[in-house]
C-alpha cells in the first residue's frame, strides 16, 4: 500500500517517518504538514515529496499514518476516511467523545481499516503476555502505574513543548496506555472514580464488567528518579507483572502497520481499531467528570 504521513513533529520525525520508509509492506509516498516547509524537509530526509495540499496526498495514497495532536487528529482522520484511506491513528483518538465517534462513523461509512497505535499493545513481549492473561481469566484486581517526567523540572523530554499534553495532562497522555492493557484482560469499565494528586497526577479506581477492579496512578510530572511504569494483576492464578518494555516504539509501530495491512486485506477489525480508541476516550471523559463531581461516574 502507498501510505502518507500527516505531521512533522518529534513523534513523526523520530518514529513514524523512519518506519514508513523501512516497512516492506508499504510504499512511503509523501508527507503533509500545516507548514509546507516542514513537510518538504522531513520528506527530503526520507526521499519522498512534501505536500502542501492534503487532498492531493489523500488522493494518491491508500493509507495515512497520523502523528499529530489529538486536537486536530479527528478532523483529519474523518477527511482521510472519506477519501478512502485506511487509518493508522495515534492515541488518544480525540479529546472529546463526539469527535471520537465521528472517526468511528467515518471508518464504518467508508469501509476503511483503522488501528490505534497504543505502543504497549504492540510490544514484542507484551502482546503474548496480554493474550495469555486474557485467556487465563479469574483476575481479582489490577494495579497500573504510569509515572512520567515529561514536565519535571530537570526533564529533557522532546515532548515537553507539547501544548495539548500540558493542558490535558497525564490522564489523556498515558491513561490510554494503561487502559489499552487493562481492558482486554479485565474487561470493559462500568464505573470510574478519579482523584487528583500532585500537579497533573491523577489516581483512578475502575470497576470492570467481569467483577474485577483496578487502580491507576498517572503522571507526567513525577520526579525523574521516581518515574517508571508497571502493571500487576492478582487473581486465582496468583500474581503476574507486565514485562518491562525492552524495545522502543519503532519495532512496535512496525507491528501496528502489519496489523493495519492485515485488517485492510481481510476486512476484519483489529482489536485496537477506532472503536476501541473511542471506548478509551469515553472512559477518560468519565474520569474528567468524576474529578469535577468528586465522586464515581458510570461509563
Amino acid at each position: 500500500m502507498r501510505i502518507g504521513l500527516l505531521g512533522t513533529g518529534p513523534w513523526a520525525a523520530r518514529v513514524h517517518a523512519p518506519v514508513l520508509a523501512a516497512h516492506p509492506s508499504y510504499e512511503f509516498a509523501g508527507v503533509w504538514a500545516r507548514r509546507p516547509e516542514a513537510a518538504d524537509a522531513l520528506g527530503e530526509a526520507h526521499g519522498v515529496p512534501g505536500y502542501a495540499d492534503l487532498d492531493r496526498l489523500l488522493s494518491e495514497v491508500d493509507a495515512v499514518s497520523i502523528a499529530l495532536p489529538p486536537t486536530v487528529q479527528a478532523d483529519l482522520a474523518v477527511r482521510a476516511a472519506e477519501a478512502g484511506c485506511h487509518l493508522l491513528l495515534d492515541k488518544p483518538v480525540a479529546l472529546t467523545v463526539p469527535d471520537a465517534r465521528r472517526v468511528v462513523r467515518a471508518t464504518g461509512a467508508h469501509g476503511v481499516a483503522s488501528v490505534v497505535f497504543f505502543t504497549v499493545r504492540f510490544g514484542g513481549e507484551q502482546i503474548p503476555w496480554i493474550e495469555k492473561q486474557a485467556a487465563t481469566g479469574g483476575w481479582f484486581t489490577g494495579r497500573s502505574d504510569w509515572l512520567g517526567s515529561v514536565f519535571a523540572p530537570d526533564s529533557t523530554s522532546p515532548y515537553a513543548a507539547s501544548p495539548w499534553r500540558r493542558e490535558k495532562g497525564a490522564l489523556w497522555d498515558v491513561g490510554p496506555h494503561a487502559l489499552s492493557v487493562l481492558l482486554p484482560v479485565l474487561g470493559d469499565v462500568t464505573l470510574v472514580t478519579a482523584v487528583a494528586g500532585p500537579l497533573d497526577t491523577v489516581h483512578l479506581v475502575l470497576r470492570h464488567a467481569g467483577g474485577a477492579s483496578s487502580t491507576l496512578a498517572l503522571s507526567l510530572t513525577a520526579p525523574v528518579a521516581a518515574g517508571g511504569t508497571g502493571m500487576e494483576l492478582r487473581g486465582e492464578s496468583g500474581v503476574v507483572h507486565l514485562p518491562e518494555r525492552g524495545e522502543g516504539p519503532v519495532a512496535a509501530l512496525h507491528r501496528a502497520l502489519d496489523a493495519l495491512a492485515e485488517s485492510a486485506r481481510t476486512g476484519e477489525p483489529h482489536p485496537c481499531d477506532a472503536a476501541f480508541g473511542l471506548r478509551t476516550v469515553e472512559i477518560l471523559a468519565a474520569a474528567e467528570r468524576s474529578l469535577a463531581a468528586g465522586g464515581p461516574v458510570e461509563v
